[in-house]
């Protein structure tokens, strides 16, 4: 029986920057392995898993996608023994200042992120507000030759921020986006362990969400799954957001997707799923594409219907996200029980007509 707080913890204290997500893989393959029937590696860095269906062949399949890669930052100099840096996918620059990372040099070195003092910064620099990445280093406390030998440009620099449980249910920590849904996805696996569904489940850790939707675009069309579910986390409710139709309730279920991006009867028939389940889910108004694998997956081949299931998270792209324990479970549960309860002839069945 797998814990899925002590994986999910496990998963948040390892890199995998996008392009370099081997550190997570591993990790993921490792807990995976009893889960699925076969686990392969894409060309391109995804791991697969297949869990296959009781129904005779050729059986319809299911892609269940959830990214693995994290934000995180790139040596891009060294000065005089400190490092300037940029990001990889997308980097809150306003938190920066005073997080303990991570160096991957020609051997690991802990390092805190500074700035210079404010009257040292170029005078066309707003003192009261975020201090841009360009003017912020990383200071390993290392000697300036010692730094010269050890740090290369291009070296990888990731969040040391340790997983936090806030309480019972709430956890925080660097890279909850996406490996929260890596979580919820293991879990539908260990559902689906001790239960009969007709259909091939296909399970991907994907790689490069975050810079290129890379893993997107390759699994699906090595895969090509008749359905494909983006497992993914969205904006939850919290200080100084909207409370408008964009922001989830944290710990009230995981959202259901609807929008163009979106096939409308999965839509609907999950939707229904959670309803007789009598388990929470809300559902997410996507009226563009959905910023996750499932722009993607969408357009692979001649087109695949997908769906998105989000959980909500507070403080998106920082070392400090949190997340709901029972949110991703539900996830898990809700993805589950839409799997057994797929026929044969589903595909079929499914017209788009909202």
């Amino acid at each position: 029986m797998i814990e899925i707080k002590d994986f999910l913890k496990t998963l948040i204290s390892l890199p995998g920057l996008s392009g370099h997500e081997l550190p997570v893989r591993e990790a993921i393959a490792e807990t995976w392995r009893p889960l699925v029937d076969e686990l392969t590696v894409s060309p391109l860095g995804s791991l697969h898993g297949l869990k296959r269906g009781c129904s005779t062949e050729p059986r319809p399949r299911i892609l269940l996608a959830a990214h693995m890669d994290a934000i995180g930052l790139m040596v891009t100099d060294v000065v005089e023994g400190l490092l300037r840096f940029t990001d990889i996918g997308g980097v809150d620059a306003r938190i920066l200042p005073g997080q303990w990372v991570t160096v991957h040099a020609r051997r690991e070195l802990t390092g805190v992120i500074v700035q210079p003092a404010a009257h040292l910064l170029p005078g066309e620099v707003n003192h009261t507000q975020a201090v841009a990445i360009k003017y912020l280093m990383v200071d390993t406390g290392l000697l300036a030759n010692e730094v010269a030998e050890l740090v290369r440009a291009g070296d990888l620099i990731s969040f040391a921020q340790t997983p936090v449980e806030l309480s019972a249910d709430i956890l925080a920590g660097h890279s909850l986006d996406n490996r929260a849904s890596v979580a919820a996805l293991t879990a539908c696996l260990q559902e689906l362990r001790n239960r009969h569904h007709k259909w091939d489940v296909w399970a991907a850790a994907t790689v490069q969400e975050e810079i290129t939707l890379g893993g997107g675009y390759t699994s699906p069309f090595q895969i090509r799954p008749d359905i494909a579910v983006a497992i993914d986390v969205t904006f939850a409710k919290g200080p100084g957001g909207p409370s408008d139709y964009r922001t989830f309730p944290l710990g009230k279920g995981p959202t259901v997707g609807y929008g163009p991006n979106i096939h409308p009867a999965l839509t609907k028939n999950f939707k229904e799923t959670a309803e007789r389940l009598d388990l929470p889910a809300q559902i997410e108004i996507m009226p563009r594409h959905s910023g996750t694998d499932a722009f993607a997956m969408q357009v692979v081949a001649e087109g695949i219907p997908t769906m998105v299931i989000g959980i909500p998270l507070r403080y998106m792209h920082t070392p400090v996200e949190l997340v709901s324990l029972k949110d991703i479970a539900r996830a898990g549960y809700l993805i589950a029980e839409f799997i057994v309860n797929l026929r044969e002839d589903e595909i079929a069945r499914l017209s788009w007509n909202d």
